[in-house]
C-alpha cells in the first residue's frame, strides 16, 4: 500500500516540521535565558504543567487520526469527512473548557505545584501561564486539522504551515525580549500569535475543495454520538495515559524545584534539547498511525505486520544518527546560554543519559505503541504505559533523586528505565500477533 517513495514523502516533511517546532522550543529557552535563570526556570516549570493539557489535545487528535486513517484505508470518503468534522468540534469545545478552568484556577494550581520556588521564579510562572493559556484552543484546532492532512499523507502542508508559524514565533521572541525588554511575556505572546496563525490556516485549508476529504459546516454543527464513540474509544485511553504521564512529570517538576535554581535551569534547558533529540520518535509516531491505520482499515493485516517491522528499522536508524548528532553539538550550544558553568556541565550529562536510551529504547516504547493503537490494541498499551510510568518513572525518580541524592540525574535515569520497560513489553506484544484481533471501525 505504501512504496518507499510514499514513506519518504510522509517522513521527510514530518521530520522537518517537528525539527522546526523543537528548534523554536530551544530558541524560546535560549532567548529567555537573557532575562535571567529565574525566567528560564519559570518558563520550564509552566511548560511542564501546560504539557498535561497539550497532550490531552494531542490524544484527542490522535484518536481522530486513527479513525480517519482506517476510513481512508476502507475508501469511505463521506465517513472520513464526517470524522474529521466531528474531531474539530470536540477539540474546540474541549480546549475552551480547559482554558477557562485554567484561567480561573491558575494561581492556586501553580502555588500547589511550585509553591516552594523562589518568588522571582513564581512571578515568571504566573506571567507565562496567563498568556500561553489563550493559545490552547488554537493549538487544539490546529491538531485536528493536522490529523486530517497527515492521515491523507499530505504532511508537506503541515510542514509549510510550521515554517511560517515558527518564523513568526522566533522573530516575535527577538522583538519581545531584546527590543521591548518584555522578559517572559516577550516569549509568550509570539507563541500565542504563531499558534493562532497555524489554526486559522489549517482550518481554511480543511474547508477547501482541493482536498479529497474536507470539513463541512453541517457535520461540524451536529453531534454524531456513534462516530464520537469510536474516536473517544481511542482518545480517552490515550488521554488518560498521557494525562497520568504528564501529571507524573509535573509532580517530578515539583521535586526538581527542591534542588535549587541551577538544577531547575539545567533541567529546563536539557528538556528542550531532549525534545530535539527525540525528533525521530516524535516524527515516526504519526507515520505509524497513518500507515498501520490504513492497512488495518483495508483489512491487510499481513501488510500491517510488514510495515511494523519496516518502520521500526527506519525509526531505529534515524534515532541512532540523530541522537549522536544532537549530543555532539550540545557542548557547542552551551556556549550560547547565559547560565553558570555548573549548570552547563549538568546539561551535558543529562543529554548524554537521555540520548543513549532515546536511541535504543524509545523507538519501541513510543512510535511502536502508536502503531499498536492504530491497529486497535488500545487497552493493552494504556495499561502498560500507565503501570510503567508510575512503577518505573515515578517510584524510581523519588528513590534515585531524593533517596540516593542524585538530583535531576536520578529523574533522567528513571525516565530511561520507563522506556526500557515499555520497549520490552511492546516488542513482545508485536511478536505475539495479538494486536491483529482488534478493530476500530
Amino acid at each position: 500500500m505504501f512504496t518507499n517513495k510514499d514513506l519518504k514523502n510522509l517522513i521527510v516533511p514530518l521530520f522537518l516540521e517537528q525539527l522546526l517546532v523543537m528548534l523554536v522550543g530551544i530558541a524560546d529557552t535560549f532567548i529567555v535565558s537573557y532575562a535571567g535563570e529565574a525566567a528560564v526556570s519559570g518558563v520550564s516549570l509552566v511548560n511542564s504543567f501546560s504539557t498535561i493539557f497539550i497532550y490531552l489535545f494531542t490524544a484527542l487528535a490522535s484518536g481522530g487520526a486513527v479513525v480517519i486513517s482506517q476510513y481512508i484505508g476502507r475508501g469511505v470518503k463521506e465517513d472520513t469527512g464526517e470524522a474529521a468534522s466531528q474531531l474539530l468540534t470536540s477539540s474546540t469545545l474541549f480546549s475552551l473548557i480547559i482554558s477557562i478552568l485554567i484561567l480561573i484556577l491558575h494561581r492556586p494550581m501553580l502555588s500547589l505545584l511550585f509553591g516552594q520556588v523562589e518568588p522571582a521564579v513564581m512571578d515568571a510562572c504566573v506571567i507565562y501561564l496567563q498568556i500561553s493559556v489563550f493559545s490552547y484552543p488554537a493549538l487544539a484546532v490546529y491538531n485536528a486539522g493536522a490529523a486530517l492532512y497527515r492521515s491523507m499523507g499530505k504532511t508537506n502542508v503541515t510542514m509549510y504551515i510550521s515554517i511560517a508559524a515558527n518564523a513568526i514565533n522566533v522573530v516575535g521572541n527577538l522583538i519581545g525580549v531584546f527590543v521591548l525588554k518584555a522578559g517572559v511575556a516577550g516569549v509568550a505572546w509570539p507563541t500565542l500569535i504563531a499558534r493562532v496563525f497555524s489554526a486559522v490556516v489549517i482550518t481554511v485549508l480543511c474547508f477547501g475543495r482541493k482536498v479529497d476529504v474536507r470539513y463541512t459546516w453541517h457535520q461540524i454543527c451536529k453531534w454524531n454520538g456513534e462516530l464520537m464513540k469510536r474516536i473517544l474509544r481511542i482518545a480517552v485511553p490515550n488521554g488518560v495515559e498521557n494525562g497520568i504521564f504528564q501529571l507524573v512529570k509535573v509532580a517530578l517538576s515539583s521535586v526538581v524545584a527542591l534542588f535549587g535554581t541551577y538544577q531547575i535551569a539545567a533541567n529546563g534547558i536539557a528538556q528542550s534539547i531532549w525534545s530535539l533529540a527525540a525528533l525521530a520518535g516524535v516524527t515516526m509516531g504519526p507515520v505509524f498511525i497513518t500507515v498501520i491505520g490504513q492497512c488495518m482499515g483495508a483489512g491487510a493485516t499481513a501488510q500491517a505486520e510488514m510495515y511494523f517491522k519496516k518502520l521500526l528499522k527506519i525509526t531505529l536508524t534515524i534515532s541512532l544518527v540523530w541522537n549522536a548528532l544532537v549530543f555532539a553539538i550540545t557542548p557547542v550550544m552551551m556556549n550560547f546560554y547565559q547560565i553558570s558553568g555548573e549548570a552547563k556541565h549538568l546539561v551535558i550529562i543529562l543529554v548524554l543519559i537521555h540520548n543513549v536510551f532515546n536511541t535504543v529504547a524509545f523507538p519501541m516504547s513510543g512510535p511502536l505503541s502508536n502503531g499498536l493503537r492504530a491497529a486497535g490494541d488500545i487497552r493493552f498499551t494504556m495499561v502498560v504505559s500507565i503501570a510503567s510510568t508510575i512503577g518505573g518513572r515515578l517510584v524510581f525518580s523519588v528513590l534515585l533523586a531524593m533517596g540516593l541524592n542524585w538530583g535531576v540525574i536520578g529523574i533522567a535515569a528513571a525516565m530511561c528505565l520507563d522506556w526500557v520497560i515499555r520497549a520490552v513489553i511492546f516488542a513482545l506484544r508485536l511478536k505475539s500477533g495479538k494486536w491483529k484481533e482488534f478493530k476500530v471501525i
